[in-house]
């Protein structure tokens, strides 16, 4: 494969400008070894930022391809879950589902508070609206410096850019899909999808630097739920 490909030191992108891809709502990938359970939990990961609006619905149309209210989880500091939702501990295996602090909320207008389906749920509940679910919930996974150093060390960076530790973490793979398991899976994965940065190890590709005939159209391969 002819790839236009960066190279840099560290695999998570932890130098600052480069964390303005998150900051626009670009999605950052990463592959490592396989692992057993029923989530990916940030070595297969799509992550992206959960501070956007539009977030949840772009990630679900042009990268899942299924439909836009399919909720995605938050994957955020360890040391900061307290901050944030009314739990206390860790969730390393994003299994608890817990509900977002008071303080945390947006309070629906009369307006709002009529509205039913789609129409609520595009409706922003919180700062990390991208990852709060209808009922102000969010099933949770927390990261600790110990259980994974260098999705801790992108967590924090993000905090330094935005104030906020915390991203959406989602199985990198589209609807109908097993979750990557090699690069050439990860590749293709990011070339048949609205993926703008791929990351693999210590490499990197943007979207935008590839052959645009090598564009494939992930849509195509799988049939709907």
């Amino acid at each position: 494969m002819n790839l236009n490909i960066f190279g840099f030191s560290n695999p998570l992108l932890l130098q600052r400008p480069r964390l303005i891809w998150l900051q626009i709502g670009l999605v950052l990938n990463k592959i490592t070894a396989p692992k057993f359970g029923p989530r990916a939990l940030g070595n297969r990961s799509i992550l992206a930022d959960a501070l956007s609006t539009e977030m949840q619905k772009n990630l679900n149309l042009k990268v899942k391809f299924r439909e836009s209210f399919r909720p995605f989880a938050p994957v955020i500091l360890e040391e900061d879950v307290s901050q944030w939702f009314d739990f206390k501990g860790s969730s390393p295996y994003m299994l608890m589902v817990d509900g977002l602090k008071s303080e945390h909320r947006i309070t629906l207008s009369d307006q709002q508070k009529g509205l039913f389906g789609i129409d609520l749920l595009n409706v922003a509940k919180s700062k990390i609206a991208a990852v709060t679910h209808v009922d102000y919930s969010a099933r949770l996974q927390t990261v600790s410096q110990q259980t994974n150093p260098l999705l801790h060390a992108l967590l924090t960076k993000f905090k330094e850019l935005t104030g906020v530790g915390v991203l959406v973490n989602t199985s990198f793979n589209i609807r109908g899909e097993p979750i990557v398991c090699t690069v050439e899976q990860a590749y293709h994965c990011f070339m048949g999808t609205d993926l703008d940065v791929l990351v693999v190890g210590n490499l990197v590709l943007h979207k935008s630097a590839q052959d645009k005939n090598k564009v494939l159209d992930g849509r195509s391969q799988f049939e709907l739920d």
